[in-house]
């Protein structure tokens, strides 16, 4: 989330995913970085325990909001 705000802040278009259960520190953190609107993406949580072919499944799926989010920017 950090990198992202950070890569955002200096003109790089980029794409912040957190799992659901991190919403709020999410918010959280955009806010304490000046940023309260930083737009991000959510996938259910957990991750961990996924195997590959799980973890490329939910990579593929949430693929076309990534892409949305980096063409249209935080704007």
């Amino acid at each position: 989330m950090l990198d992202g705000i950070v890569l955002e802040k200096n003109a790089v278009p980029a794409a912040s995913i957190v799992t659901d259960v991190f919403e709020r520190t999410a918010r959280a953190m955009a806010e304490q970085w000046g940023v309260p609107t930083y737009k991000f993406l959510m996938m259910p949580h957990p991750i961990a325990n996924l195997t590959e072919a799980e973890l490329d499944e939910r990579a593929r799926a949430i693929a076309p909001e990534v892409a949305k989010l980096l063409l249209r920017g935080q704007d």
